[in-house]
Order: structure tokens, then sequence, then C-alpha cells
């Protein structure tokens, strides 16, 4: 992981027209061959996923939130999810306590209270009812700058980063921008995501602490975020950087029991005919990630056929890019892929708001990717 793979690579002298840190130019001819039977399969697999929004997963029978839709029909008719935020945030505004409220609150709407996970952690709520709405807005557009900010400094400083900077800020201020949209400020996989992007642009090894701080405020709002922080945990520990895995060791303890507070608060209020709520293993495979990515990004404007085709190309891009960067983002999104083909209905495509903000950068390097592994597939001259 990090700079020190060499041995995964078997990397042959940089050179001008090869440099280090791209990855599949210093591949032999049959690993390389192996990789684009896999991408070409996945390309053509990919453009003919079915990347819809079913309602037979949701709990109530309810159509679900409508980032995949335009912004003008979400600020005039909210859908039932966000409907619920912003009672809660109303309640929490006028001095109500979540806890004494949300239980009974989801069950009258027919949502899940069982299992505890169930119901949201209350963090965001609460900032909501202090900052307002103009407020909100403001964190936005401020943490969306801090986003752009960190990731061109680092782009600036990461092997093969400075070549194609220009690029990849683009791609991410299209993939941040969803994070701008108001109508979406209650979905706690916005900000979760763009917080996640903030954590991944700030962190260096041996300078960790202010990704650390951002990272712990993604996972107060949704635990979706967690694989983020094992991630650096391990990474971490492979470098036998003891002080900041422990760093990190220390932010999941801490999580796991605030989540164990949250779960105790809930569960009291938990009725026997309470209905449990549909589990999450839904086994979706490719279209799940594809649907879960393009639907809850700027991709959806595209038609899916190019969509799909170009999640799996933003993973191959990371995934060529040798550098501390490229393989955090590599295994994460990777990581994250492989997680929403085997977990999350339909209904949950939002999910993919967690890692979207960032997530495109790897397309800026998908196109060095490709003429590599084709260069390195045709074996040496």
């Amino acid at each position: 992981m990090g700079s020190n793979d060499a041995g995964a690579d078997r990397l042959a002298e940089p050179t001008a027209s090869s440099p280090g840190w791209d990855r599949f130019a210093h591949w032999e001819a049959w690993p390389a061959r192996l990789l684009l039977a896999v991408l070409a399969t996945l390309l053509v697999l990919a453009a003919l996923a079915s990347l819809t929004v079913r309602k037979d997963a949701a709990p109530n029978g309810s159509e679900t939130p409508s980032m995949a839709s335009s912004a003008a029909v979400a600020a005039t008719q909210r859908d039932d999810d966000l409907r619920l935020y912003d009672r809660v945030i109303e309640r929490i505004a006028k001095g109500e306590s979540y806890y004494a409220f949300i239980v009974a609150e989801q069950r009258a709407r027919d949502y899940p209270v069982r299992p505890a996970v169930a119901v949201r952690l209350p963090t965001l709520a609460y900032l909501h009812a202090a900052l307002g709405g103009t407020g909100m807005a403001l964190a936005a557009l401020v943490l969306a700058l801090a986003v752009l900010l960190a990731w061109w400094r680092r782009l600036g400083e990461e092997p093969g980063g400075q070549e194609h900077r220009l690029l990849a800020m683009a791609l991410l201020a299209g993939g941040a921008a969803l994070g701008l949209n108001r109508d979406f400020f209650v979905l706690h996989e916005l900000w979760a995501g763009m917080l996640l992007a903030l954590a991944f642009g700030l962190h260096r090894p041996g300078r960790w602490g202010a990704s650390l701080a951002v990272a712990a405020l993604a996972l107060a709002i949704r635990e979706h975020a967690l694989p983020f922080v094992l991630l650096l945990c391990t990474m971490a520990a492979w470098r036998r950087d003891w002080k900041e895995a422990a760093a990190w060791a220390a932010l999941v303890l801490a999580f796991a029991a605030g989540l164990g507070w949250h779960v105790a608060q809930i569960h009291p209020q938990v009725l026997p005919s309470d209905p449990q709520g549909p589990g999450w293993l839904a086994l979706r495979g490719l279209s799940g990630w594809l649907a879960n990515v393009v639907l809850s990004s700027n991709l959806r404007l595209l038609p899916h056929e190019l969509a799909g085709p170009l999640v799996v190309l933003a993973l191959l891009g990371w995934s060529g890019w040798r550098s501390p960067a490229g393989s955090t983002g590599s295994l994460l999104y990777g990581g994250y892929a492989l997680a929403f083909m085997l977990a999350g209905r339909a209904n949950n495509y939002y999910w993919g708001a967690v890692i979207a903000p960032a997530f495109f950068i790897g397309l800026a390097f998908a196109p060095r990717a490709c003429i590599s592994l084709l260069r390195a597939a045709r074996g040496p001259k």
C-alpha cells in the first residue's frame, strides 16, 4: 500500500514514457491481458445493467429520496424520507428531545424501528436545527470549497497528480456539486460523503490529525463512513505507524460506544408489535454498485449505457495511479463497490452519495491506465 508497493507491480526502471506512478505500465503481458479481459467484460455488463429505482423494497411502499429527480421536482414534492427528516428538525428546533419522539414519529409513518439502527443518528438533525437553512447553505459552501482546496493541494503533492490536476479538479467539482443542493441538506449520506472527501484530501501519512477530526464528524452523522476509518487504520498499521493506527482505532471504539448508547435509547421504546425492518443483504450484484453511484451523482444526467461504464473506468483510474492517494482510493472505492453489490436494497441507492464526491477523480487517470494496459498486454518489443 502507498508508495512502497513495488513487489506487487514488479517495477521496471521508470522512464519519461512510463513513470513510476503509472502502475499498469510496469505490468507483464499476461496479468495485463487478464485485467483487460475482465475490464472489457465489466464495461459491457455495465452498459447493459439496469440502473432503476424500484419502490418494492421501501418499508412503507413509498418512493425513495429523489436525488435522481430534478431539483425542481424535489423542491415542490418532497418524498416521505425527506418529509420525515424535515419534521424531526422542526421538532428539535422547538426544543423537543430527539429520543423522546423519534420512535413514535417513525412508527406513525410506517418506518421501521427494529432493529434500532434503522433510526438515524441525531447528529445532523441537531446541527440543522441549530444552524437553520441559511446556516446549512453556508456550511455546505464552506465544505465544498474546503474539499476543492484540500484536493488541489494533495494532487500537487502526489506522484502523477500535478499533470492530471486540472481535469481531476473539474471532475471533483462535478462530483461535489450535489452537496450544494439545499433540497437534500437533510440527507445524512450527502454530508457524510462530502466530509469523507475532505478527510481523504487532507490525509497524509504522518499528517493525519485534521483528517481524523473530519472523519469523526462524518462517522457521527452516518455509520456508513466506518469503512473509510477502518481502511485508514489498516493502512497505518501496514506502514507500522502505530500512533496513527491507534488514533483511528480509538475513533472506531468511540463510535462503537456512541452507537451502543444510541441503540440503548431506542430499544426500550420498541414494541413487540413493531415489524422487523427488511434486511439489507440484497445481493444486487453489479447493478447495485452502479445504480448507487450513478443515481446519487450527476452521472444520472447521462444515458445509463454511458454512465455505468464510466463508473467502472473511474475505479480503473484509481487502481492505475500508483501513489498513496491512488492506493487508498482503489482500496476504498473497490471496497464500497463490493459492499454495494452485496448490501442495500434498490431504495437505498442514495448510499452512493457517501463516495460520489471524490470518486470521479479516478476518471482523470483512466485514459492513461487503459493505454498502459494495452501496451503492457502486447508484451516486450
